[in-house]
């Protein structure tokens, strides 16, 4: 009889074990659905980060069509430095683009206001098949914006070698500009230099959000 007991009693205790072991088998595959749908999130923001910041740098690095550098008098260097001269063709986006293919994504969005540029990014992977309802086949997305930001000012007092009155219009001289951190960058229309160049120390690119 008491053979027949414990026989009994783990012939009940079975089918709680199977059921204890699937919950714990459908935890585990959730929490790694869970894990991934978060790395394919994280891979969406990066490729969003990524575009956006590459759509500013595109903005910095492209000025109106047929603006002369040399010819520049320090109140045209001011509006450069404003960004009331930076090309508001759809080069920007192209660029966007470009860096989030790079990132196996792609942008749904991509738009300027001013010197900020914002765009939407979905991954090209999925989360793919999973045991938690309304995940399988789900796509990361994620937005972000970039800000070109000036560092730098005309200096006073640093037109022409000896830093005295305003050159003519017809002869801009060098020009010098006051940057953070006490830095200071020439630019001799004598001895140009190519914008994308000159950009990279005018202004900073950053991510605002």
């Amino acid at each position: 009889m008491t053979w027949r007991r414990f026989g009994g009693d783990r012939g009940q205790a079975f089918p709680i074990y199977v059921v204890v072991v699937a919950g714990l088998l459908f935890a585990a595959l959730a929490f790694f659905t869970i894990g991934k749908a978060a790395i394919v999130r994280s891979n969406a923001q990066g490729a969003a980060d990524a575009a956006a910041l590459a759509a500013a740098r595109e903005g910095r690095d492209t000025l109106i069509p047929g603006i002369d550098l040399a010819t520049l008098s320090p109140e045209d260097w001011e509006q450069v430095l404003l960004g009331n001269r930076f090309d508001t063709s759809a080069g920007a986006c192209v660029a966007a683009q470009d860096f989030a293919a790079m990132n196996d994504a792609t942008t749904t969005a991509c738009s300027r206001s001013g010197a900020r540029f914002s765009v939407r990014s979905m991954t090209n992977g999925t989360v793919g098949d999973s045991v938690v309802p309304g995940t399988s086949g789900r796509r990361g997305e994620a937005a972000a914006t970039a800000e070109i930001v000036p560092r730098c000012h005309v200096k006073p007092g640093g037109l022409g070698s000896g830093g005295g009155s305003a050159p003519t219009p017809e002869a801009p001289g060098p020009i010098k500009f006051a940057c953070d951190k006490g830095a200071v960058v020439d630019y001799n229309p004598a001895r140009p230099r190519a914008w994308r160049s000159l950009a990279a120390a005018l202004f900073d690119i950053r991510l605002i959000d």
